[in-house]
């Protein structure tokens, strides 16, 4: 199994899949260096008393405002890079006829398809790490990072679950279709359930969620998230990490957050759901493998 890991991380820089979404980081990294600037700006400009109480809270708000475009942001490089590094890994390989010659000898399927799993998501639960920390810090240099060490390592923890959940969606799914049809499958899924958080946003925001006609709407927006939790796993890395809950009443959250930020957060319940979902999906994916005909 550790041969199939280390020839799994060898595949993505022999692809560039890395090298390639590393080079768009930077860029990234690059242009958020200067929308946090401009959006810290005010707390450096002697607008603000830093014996103020109302400096700790446009620090609160700075702060926010920056992560939340960071991460909003964020979110799609990592669901991008662990939906493309996986979604070819057996219908691509099957019809290469690579599968054939590896699966003649002593190798079980499901030593091949662990591997690869564990090779795909140790490499994106290594850059999901490696983003977290540089978005925080863009935000340290301009603005602060609200929280404490127990809410960054809760919200850290939300953040890398994603990568273990869409590569086991991504390899599920390349055991039943095309490369090319998985890769559209994955994609509007993770759309789809973006498009369901992003209805909940705007939504909370405007102030709409009793009105009647919203409801059948919301309730769409609900089965999306449950058919592909990412995106709700995001607002609620945000909620933790922003200490929503505590905050209600200090500063206004909606206005404050707006389309980039948490939503409606998901409960403990809902965690538990996706853990479960990550872990049937990888079952099923398994089941699949050895079941499907090279």
């Amino acid at each position: 199994m550790i041969t199939i890991i280390g020839s799994t991380w060898k595949e993505l820089l022999r692809k560039r899949v890395m090298l390639l979404t590393l080079l768009m980081t930077v860029i990234f990294l690059f242009a958020f260096w200067f929308v946090a600037k401009t959006i810290g700006a005010s707390l450096h400009d002697g607008t603000y008393n830093p014996s103020d109480m109302q400096y700790i809270i446009a620090v609160y708000e700075r702060s926010t405002m920056i992560l939340s475009v960071g991460f909003f942001f964020g979110s799609f490089v990592i669901a991008f890079l662990s939906i493309f590094s996986s979604f070819s890994v057996i219908a691509g390989e099957a019809e290469q006829g690579v599968l054939q010659a590896l699966m003649t000898r002593p190798l079980s399927r499901l030593s091949w398809y662990m591997g690869r799993w564990i090779g795909f998501v140790s490499w994106g639960i290594g850059y999901a790490a490696l983003l977290f920390i540089s978005i925080l810090l863009v935000s340290w240099a301009h603005a602060g990072i609200p929280g404490d060490i127990v809410s960054l390592m809760r919200s850290s923890a939300l953040f890398i679950f994603v990568v273990p959940l869409l590569v086991s969606l991504s390899m599920l799914g390349s055991c039943h279709f095309s490369s090319t049809g998985n890769g559209v499958l994955m994609t509007m899924l993770y759309g789809a359930g973006w498009l369901g958080g992003m209805i909940e946003k705007v939504a909370g925001s405007i102030q709409i969620e009793q009105n009647i006609a919203i409801k059948p709407l919301l309730t769409i927006a609900g089965i999306m998230s449950i058919v592909m939790p990412a995106d709700s796993l995001q607002n609620r890395m945000q909620a933790e990490l922003f200490a929503v809950n505590e905050l209600q009443g200090l500063v206004n959250l909606k206005s404050l957050f707006s389309i980039f930020g948490v939503g409606q957060v998901p409960s403990n319940a809902f965690l538990m759901y996706s853990a479960g979902y990550m872990l049937i999906m990888l079952l099923l994916g398994l089941w699949s493998f050895r079941r499907k005909d090279l």
